[in-house]
Protein backbone atom coordinates (compact mmCIF):
# COMPACT_ATOMS: atom_id res chain seq x y z
CA UNK A 1 0.00 0.00 0.00
CA UNK A 2 1.28 3.76 -0.93
CA UNK A 3 2.10 6.01 1.78
CA UNK A 4 -0.20 9.03 1.91
CA UNK A 5 0.34 12.36 2.28
CA UNK A 6 0.24 14.09 5.84
CA UNK A 7 -2.01 17.19 5.28
CA UNK A 8 -0.99 20.34 7.35
CA UNK A 9 -2.68 23.48 7.85
CA UNK A 10 -1.60 27.01 7.89
CA UNK A 11 -3.15 30.09 9.06
CA UNK A 12 -0.23 32.59 7.51
CA UNK A 13 -0.69 36.36 8.70
CA UNK A 14 1.57 38.49 6.38
CA UNK A 15 2.47 41.71 6.28
CA UNK A 16 5.09 42.45 3.17
CA UNK A 17 6.08 46.10 3.48
CA UNK A 18 8.28 45.80 0.48
CA UNK A 19 5.34 44.84 -2.15
CA UNK A 20 2.27 46.73 0.37
CA UNK A 21 0.58 43.15 0.67
CA UNK A 22 -1.41 42.43 4.34
CA UNK A 23 -3.55 39.62 4.07
CA UNK A 24 -4.16 36.18 5.63
CA UNK A 25 -4.57 32.90 4.16
CA UNK A 26 -5.78 29.63 5.56
CA UNK A 27 -3.58 27.17 3.52
CA UNK A 28 -3.64 23.24 3.72
CA UNK A 29 -0.48 21.58 2.91
CA UNK A 30 0.36 18.14 1.89
CA UNK A 31 3.63 17.29 2.65
CA UNK A 32 4.48 14.08 0.57
CA UNK A 33 5.97 11.07 2.51
CA UNK A 34 9.63 11.68 0.47
CA UNK A 35 9.56 15.64 1.75
CA UNK A 36 11.11 16.71 4.82
CA UNK A 37 9.70 19.56 7.21
CA UNK A 38 12.46 21.34 5.90
CA UNK A 39 11.14 21.56 2.28
CA UNK A 40 7.63 21.99 3.50
CA UNK A 41 8.34 25.06 5.49
CA UNK A 42 10.71 26.47 2.70
CA UNK A 43 7.33 25.86 0.08
CA UNK A 44 5.35 27.75 3.12
CA UNK A 45 7.89 30.82 2.81
CA UNK A 46 8.23 30.64 -0.79
CA UNK A 47 4.10 31.25 -0.69
CA UNK A 48 4.86 34.48 1.79
CA UNK A 49 7.57 35.68 -0.19
CA UNK A 50 5.31 35.91 -3.22
CA UNK A 51 1.86 36.05 -1.77
CA UNK A 52 -0.74 36.80 -3.34
CA UNK A 53 -4.71 36.08 -3.49
CA UNK A 54 -4.52 33.92 -7.00
CA UNK A 55 -1.23 31.85 -5.74
CA UNK A 56 -1.70 28.29 -5.51
CA UNK A 57 0.19 24.99 -4.52
CA UNK A 58 0.59 22.74 -6.99
CA UNK A 59 0.97 19.30 -7.06
CA UNK A 60 4.82 19.37 -7.16
CA UNK A 61 6.64 16.67 -6.20
CA UNK A 62 3.19 14.26 -7.44
CA UNK A 63 3.42 15.41 -10.60
CA UNK A 64 6.44 15.95 -13.38
CA UNK A 65 5.18 19.18 -15.11
CA UNK A 66 4.03 21.02 -12.09
CA UNK A 67 6.00 23.30 -9.94
CA UNK A 68 5.83 23.74 -6.11
CA UNK A 69 3.59 27.41 -6.46
CA UNK A 70 1.95 28.89 -9.42
CA UNK A 71 -0.27 32.15 -10.26
CA UNK A 72 -2.66 31.61 -12.98
CA UNK A 73 -4.56 34.34 -14.26
CA UNK A 74 -8.46 33.69 -15.47
CA UNK A 75 -7.19 32.42 -18.89
CA UNK A 76 -5.12 29.74 -17.45
CA UNK A 77 -2.06 31.37 -18.74
CA UNK A 78 0.65 30.45 -16.14
CA UNK A 79 2.28 34.54 -14.73
CA UNK A 80 4.81 32.89 -12.21
CA UNK A 81 6.24 29.13 -11.77
CA UNK A 82 7.86 28.91 -8.38
CA UNK A 83 10.05 26.13 -8.07
CA UNK A 84 11.89 25.21 -4.61
CA UNK A 85 15.53 22.82 -4.51
CA UNK A 86 17.92 22.22 -7.21
CA UNK A 87 15.86 21.59 -10.53
CA UNK A 88 18.50 20.89 -13.39
CA UNK A 89 18.85 23.03 -16.60
CA UNK A 90 16.36 21.15 -18.60
CA UNK A 91 13.46 21.62 -15.84
CA UNK A 92 14.31 25.37 -16.07
CA UNK A 93 14.05 25.93 -19.81
CA UNK A 94 10.35 24.28 -19.68
CA UNK A 95 9.16 26.36 -16.98
CA UNK A 96 10.42 29.37 -18.75
CA UNK A 97 8.61 28.50 -22.03
CA UNK A 98 5.18 27.69 -19.83
CA UNK A 99 5.45 30.35 -17.54
CA UNK A 100 5.73 34.32 -17.96
CA UNK A 101 7.98 34.48 -14.90
CA UNK A 102 9.83 31.80 -13.01
CA UNK A 103 11.49 31.51 -9.75
CA UNK A 104 13.76 28.76 -8.24
CA UNK A 105 14.36 29.16 -4.61
CA UNK A 106 17.46 26.44 -3.39
CA UNK A 107 18.08 25.84 0.05
CA UNK A 108 20.11 23.66 1.72
CA UNK A 109 24.52 22.66 1.66
CA UNK A 110 23.94 21.39 -1.67
CA UNK A 111 22.59 24.40 -3.42
CA UNK A 112 26.01 26.47 -3.71
CA UNK A 113 27.39 23.15 -5.68
CA UNK A 114 24.24 23.05 -7.26
CA UNK A 115 24.27 27.05 -8.58
CA UNK A 116 27.88 26.46 -9.43
CA UNK A 117 27.00 23.71 -11.91
CA UNK A 118 24.22 25.30 -13.32
CA UNK A 119 24.70 28.97 -13.57
CA UNK A 120 26.16 29.88 -16.58
CA UNK A 121 23.51 28.01 -18.32
CA UNK A 122 21.25 29.98 -16.73
CA UNK A 123 21.50 33.69 -18.23
CA UNK A 124 19.56 32.68 -21.63
CA UNK A 125 16.49 33.18 -19.46
CA UNK A 126 15.59 37.21 -19.07
CA UNK A 127 12.33 35.82 -17.04
CA UNK A 128 13.98 33.76 -14.46
CA UNK A 129 14.58 34.30 -10.55
CA UNK A 130 16.88 32.48 -8.59
CA UNK A 131 17.01 33.43 -4.98
CA UNK A 132 18.87 31.00 -2.31
CA UNK A 133 17.83 30.32 1.18
CA UNK A 134 21.42 30.23 3.75
CA UNK A 135 21.80 26.83 4.81
CA UNK A 136 20.34 27.37 8.12
CA UNK A 137 16.73 28.65 7.48
CA UNK A 138 15.24 25.57 6.31
CA UNK A 139 16.37 24.03 9.71
CA UNK A 140 14.74 26.84 11.54
CA UNK A 141 12.15 27.29 9.98
CA UNK A 142 11.32 23.23 10.19
CA UNK A 143 11.68 24.25 14.19
CA UNK A 144 7.96 26.02 13.63
CA UNK A 145 6.09 23.13 11.96
CA UNK A 146 2.90 21.80 13.17
CA UNK A 147 -0.16 19.91 11.90
CA UNK A 148 -2.01 23.32 12.88
CA UNK A 149 0.20 26.64 12.80
CA UNK A 150 -0.85 29.66 13.37
CA UNK A 151 2.59 32.41 11.59
CA UNK A 152 2.75 35.71 11.19
CA UNK A 153 5.28 36.49 8.55
CA UNK A 154 7.16 40.08 8.22
CA UNK A 155 8.94 40.97 4.56
CA UNK A 156 10.51 44.16 5.25
CA UNK A 157 13.98 45.30 3.71
CA UNK A 158 14.14 41.62 1.86
CA UNK A 159 14.06 39.82 5.16
CA UNK A 160 11.56 37.66 5.98
CA UNK A 161 10.39 37.02 9.65
CA UNK A 162 8.22 34.16 10.53
CA UNK A 163 7.36 33.52 13.80
CA UNK A 164 4.62 31.43 15.85
CA UNK A 165 4.52 33.45 18.59
CA UNK A 166 6.81 31.99 20.81
CA UNK A 167 9.85 31.25 18.00
CA UNK A 168 10.79 33.61 15.87
CA UNK A 169 12.93 33.00 12.42
CA UNK A 170 14.69 35.13 9.79
CA UNK A 171 15.65 34.42 6.51
CA UNK A 172 17.92 36.63 4.63
CA UNK A 173 17.29 35.42 1.22
CA UNK A 174 20.02 36.00 -1.37
CA UNK A 175 19.13 37.04 -5.02
CA UNK A 176 22.08 34.80 -7.37
CA UNK A 177 19.91 35.77 -10.47
CA UNK A 178 17.18 38.73 -11.21
CA UNK A 179 15.76 38.51 -14.74
CA UNK A 180 18.62 36.26 -16.36
CA UNK A 181 21.00 38.44 -15.03
CA UNK A 182 23.83 36.96 -12.56
CA UNK A 183 23.62 38.96 -9.32
CA UNK A 184 27.22 39.40 -7.46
Amino acid sequence: MALKATIYKAALSIADMDRGYYADHELSLARHPSETEERMMVRLAAFALYADEALTFAKGLCVDDEPELWLRDLTGTIECWIDVGQPDEKWIRKACGRARKVVVLSYGRAADIWWKGISAALTRYANLDVVHFPAEAAPALAGLTGRNMRLQVTIQEGQLWMTDGNKSVLVEPVHRMLAGVVQA
